[in-house]
Formats: C-alpha cells, structure tokens, sequence
C-alpha cells in the first residue's frame, strides 16, 4: 500500500490478537462487523469488484519482455487508484476517511516460484524479464474498510488460444496443473458451507490432485478472513502431510468469509526457499521487544503507522534501504512475520487459484473472485468446473475414472439466495362513525 500522509486518513484499528479473537466481541459489534450487515457485504464485493478489475489489467501486461517489480508496482498503484474513487465521503461519526486498498501485495511469481516474489526496485534486474510460454502466478488482495476480497490467477505468457499449438501445449502436466487448481478451487468454494468441516475440504482437493496427476503444494493454509484479519482462526489445510503441518479442526459456520488458496505442482509439491529476498511481511501484533538497531525502530514505527494490520511489501517504504537494513531482527524476534519466496524443482510447472468466498446468512454462498483458467476452451461455459473435468476424461480415454462425489459437486448450481417475503402493506384503521 502506498504510504499516505493526510491526516483525513483514518487509522484502523490494531487485529486483535488470537487470545483476544478467542474471547470475542459483543453481539453487536460481531453484527455490525459481519456478513449480516448488508453494508458488510457490499464492502466485500465492492473489493472483489476491484480486485478483479485489477487482475485483468495486471495480466495483461504479463508479455515477453516485461520486468516483474515494474508489473508488481504497476498493480500496487492501480489497486490504489481505483479504491480511491470508490468510499470518498467522511465518515460521519468520525469525520474521516474510510481506509482501503492493499490487502496483499502484488506478487508476480513465474515457472517453478511457487509465491510470494515481490521484487524491489534495486534488485529488479536479478530477475529475468518474462518470456513466451512461461507460467506466472499473480497473487493480490483488497481492502475496503479492512473488508479484505483475495484473488490469485495463473497466467501463460503469450498464450493465444486462436493458436492450435499454444492449445495443444498446454495438454498434459502443463494444463493439468491449471484446471487442477481451478477445479480444487470450485470443490472446496461448494464444500466450505455451514456444517462441513475443514478436513472434508482437505479431502476433496486431495481427490482432485489425483484425478489430474499433481500435487497440492505442501503447507499452504486457507485461512477465514475477517475486518481487517487475513489470517483468522479457522484453518483448512491444503495438503496433509501426515503430521507434518496440523490444523485444528473446524466447522464452517454462515457469516464467515474465507480465503480458498489452492496452488499445485507437477512435481512432488515441497517448496523450498533458495536464496530470495523476503519482501512481504505482516505484523505480528501479540509480540513485543525492545529493538536494539535504529534501522530496526524506525521501520517499526513505519509498519506500526502505516500496515498494523495488512501485509506488505518492503518495496512500498520510502527508504528501501533503511527497510532492508531493519527487517532482521524485526524477523528475528517475531515482530514481523515473513512470507518468503518459495520454489519447486527447475523445470515443475505451478498452479494458483485464489477464490474469495462469502457464506451468506441466508445460507447460500457468493464467490466473488476468481478469473476462469487459460485451459477452458469454451469461454462461454458457465460450469467451469465440469468442463475442465470432462475436458480431462476425453483427453485420458477410458478406463479413467473421477470420482462420482466430485462429478456430483460439480454438477451442483450455484445456490440462489432465498427471496425475501414481500412486506405486507400497512392499513390504516378506519375511524368507527
């Protein structure tokens, strides 16, 4: 987010820490901050409204020849600009401004980078620019209020579907691994309602990796989000590893918004860092220390000011060196948390969905972002989901089989939300003569 220096600007309040989130809030102010609260919603998806604006814009310049800190701060700025039109009124009570824009920084993460690669612009050239055929992952979010809408979409550089060979290239592992992350991604936005639990989430998505040969990217959480809370409590594990990364078990519940992050590989899906700079980072408001360094205190006080609640990227400081010289032993004693960039093997090829999901009160679920993959066919098809499986049925001929559940969620139409009565008319009582 960029910095902003008005001091109409209103600050948000500090996340609650998960000591304090387990305690909670009064029923009124869980309401007024809830999906109950139609102003609520239509924060969410005014969001969503902007996010998806953004990603297309972002993906078109994912050309040959292109640098990617150029199109990870082109995304930052225009993600700012368009949540600067939207909100401008003072807050009444308050007299200020609503906050919004950046809820996660663009991150352009190309061929086996997995995540989380947000250069700075003194180290945009250590990375190649992009090139004809290679797979990019543009990871983004949005605020509106501290309304946060998450998006992900993978990208083909220079792919043109008008072109048979560009169709024909991605048939096998580097298709497979696009639908797959569509298809998980559309499993688990039609699992993840009030009653299911996060390890029928995990389960369905580990039946879909199989279907198409890949594998879930090991330890990618999807957290529920709240105001101003993109890692709330409730967590549905992508991939279990057999005690290698735990979750506590969860039961969805209407009113709550979660962030579907689904990433997959064809290779064996243990990412691993291999010597990139961490530039996202998030607070981590429940710890505290006396930092030692100057560098340290001041991006402290940066972050304090600036990002209490929201990641960030280092590139988005005025003093990019004063940042990076003070970003250890933020790291080091947990003040800050890190999202570091992570890698498969040279040669993988990756997926990445980001779904943003409303459980509605009536029951039903909006999904408010999400782009369809570069291996749909038919633009016009509606049940994406289906399409992309029956694409893979063709293509494996028979014999193969899909499981009859994930043909069943598939099938499934998106609920309608349920319609409202209609309001009686009121009568006026006639006077008796």
């Amino acid at each position: 987010m960029a910095d902003v220096d008005s001091d109409d600007e209103q600050m948000p309040p500090m996340p609650p820490t998960k000591e304090e989130e387990d305690v909670g809030k009064t029923a009124e102010e869980e309401k007024n901050a809830s999906l109950a609260n139609p102003d609520v919603v239509t924060k969410y998806k005014e969001a969503a409204k902007i996010a998806q604006a953004s990603l297309i814009e972002i993906s078109a310049k994912c050309v040959p020849g292109a640098v990617i800190f150029d199109i990870c701060k082109f995304g930052d700025e225009d993600i700012t600009q368009r949540c600067a039109d939207v909100y401008k009124t003072k807050d009444k009570k308050t007299g200020k401004m609503m906050m919004k824009g950046v809820a996660f920084p663009v991150c352009i993460s190309v061929n086996e980078c997995i995540c989380h690669m947000s250069p700075l612009v003194t180290e945009a050239d250590k990375y190649p620019v992009l090139a004809e055929g290679d797979f990019v992952k543009i990871d983004m979010g949005v605020h509106i209020d501290g309304f946060i809408s998450v998006v992900a979409h993978t990208v083909v550089v220079g792919f043109d579907r008008s072109v048979p060979a560009n169709v024909e290239s991605l048939k096998g592992p580097r298709g497979n691994v696009i639908s797959a992350t569509y298809v998980a991604a559309e499993v688990a936005s039609k699992l993840i309602k009030a009653g299911n639990t996060n390890a029928i989430v995990t389960a369905a998505i580990k039946q879909v990796a199989a279907m198409f040969d890949v594998r879930p990217i090991s330890g990618t959480l999807m957290h529920q989000m709240k105001q101003y809370i993109v890692d709330g409590n409730k967590v549905i594990l992508l991939r279990d590893d057999s005690g290698e990364t735990k979750v506590d078990a969860c039961t969805f519940e209407t009113m709550e918004v979660y962030a579907i992050d689904i990433a997959m590989s064809s290779g064996d899906g243990k990412p691993k860092e291999k010597g990139d700079r961490t530039t996202v980072h998030k607070r981590q408001v429940e710890k505290k220390y006396r930092l030692k360094s100057n560098s340290s205190r001041e991006l402290l006080n940066i972050v304090n000011d600036k990002y209490p609640t929201m990641p960030f990227s280092l590139r988005s400081l005025v003093d990019e060196r004063g940042a990076k010289l003070g970003v250890r032993e933020c790291v080091n004693h947990e003040l800050l948390a890190a999202y570091p960039v992570l890698h498969e093997k040279k040669g993988d090829f990756i997926g990445h969905t980001k779904f943003t999901v409303l459980l509605l009160p009536n029951g039903s679920s909006a999904v408010v972002t999400g782009l369809p993959p570069v291996t749909l066919e038919n633009l016009e098809e509606t049940n994406i989901g289906l399409s992309l499986v029956n694409k893979l049925i063709a293509e494996k001929g028979e014999g193969f089989e899909v499981p009859k559940e994930i043909i069943e969620l598939l099938s499934m139409a998106a609920p309608e939300p349920k319609a409202k009565k209609p309001k009686k008319p009121k009568t006026k009582k006639t006077p008796a003569p």
